[in-house]
């Protein structure tokens, strides 16, 4: 067992427009921990939203590692964590999975990997409470995420080498739990066939790499419609990225962050970008983009990188 490590896990988006709760992929951004034994609980965070966030045992990074601990036996460990975040919180980024995954697998790693890679996927579905996120933070690239009863099944999906995701970050947060609260309990037949149709043309288009199904794939009528009466600014970010040349746009998660695809060749990234930005200030929601590719790569031990010291 090793006495420290350091740990990366990347930010994710989650449903890519149609596949609700049930599709996810890694982005190019990421969290970093170190991690190793100690005395007594330890936790030190640097970054974006530190601030607020616990310092105890109590934080989600430390009460995840925790359930690595008691599943194999080891509760009288205590934990040294010091995190640097890169992935802002409450933007529909997977800030809460990376802290999720980042404990669990940095756990397992300083055992020795007593735990399988699936039952981590379950744990940290349990955690959670949705698998779409957690699974490509823990595996990398883009899952198709389902659970049957207790079991989480991970399916990965082939993607083209040179797609982009050009992110809109704004400054506004959107709380997961306000962005599900308008969501009603059932929907029209007529919209399930509508997203169940996108979803797998969704998946289709990015195997098969053919980019002009992506504007009809990332088309959505069980969540984006219905978030668009508490993030009034969506709609108007969206037609922006497209007139600028996105090939497909969706809100990331519950939001408040959007992503538009693109292809690396196009050299369209940063019009975009701007673009979405601009609709963003001018419709009173100030904020800033990044262009990340999909992750290939999930949580993993990485050598002590120079900075973190």
């Amino acid at each position: 067992m090793s006495d420290v490590l350091t740990i990366r896990v990347p930010a994710t988006t989650a449903n890519l427009g149609p596949g609700f709760d049930c599709l996810g992929m890694a982005l190019s951004l990421w969290n970093t921990m170190r991690v190793g034994w100690a005395d007594k609980p330890t936790l030190s965070l640097h970054g974006l939203g530190a601030e607020h966030l616990r310092r105890d045992p109590g934080n989600l990074m430390y009460r995840s590692a925790e359930r690595v601990l008691v599943e194999t036996g080891n509760t009288g460990r205590s934990l040294s964590i010091e995190a640097w975040q890169e992935i802002p919180l409450s933007r529909g980024l997977g800030s809460s999975s990376a802290a999720i995954v980042g404990g669990i697998y940095a756990a397992n790693a300083l055992l020795g990997y007593p735990l399988s890679p699936h039952r981590l996927l379950e744990l940290a579905t349990e955690i959670e409470g949705h698998p779409d996120n957690v699974a490509p933070a823990l595996m990398g690239g883009m899952s198709i995420v389902v659970s049957d009863g207790t079991t989480v099944h991970a399916a990965p999906v082939p993607l083209p080498e040179d797609l982009q995701c050009v992110v809109y970050i704004p400054d506004m947060p959107m709380a997961t739990h306000e962005a599900r609260s308008v969501l009603g309990p059932e929907v029209p037949r007529a919209d399930a066939v509508f997203n169940a149709g996108r979803t797998a043309l969704l998946v289709a288009s990015l195997t098969l790499d053919r980019p002009e199904y992506l504007r009809l794939a990332t088309q959505d009528r069980l969540h984006q419609p219905q978030r668009q009466r508490v993030y009034r600014q969506m709609k108007v970010i969206f037609d922006h990225a497209l007139a600028a040349g996105a090939r497909g746009v969706f809100l990331s998660g519950a939001g408040s962050s959007v992503v538009a695809f693109t292809k690396q060749g196009e050299n369209r990234a940063f019009t975009i970008g701007y673009e979405m930005a601009d609709a963003g200030d001018k419709s009173g929601l100030t904020g800033s983009f990044q262009v990340l590719k999909p992750s290939r790569g999930g949580a993993e031990v990485i050598p002590h990188p120079k900075g973190l010291e």
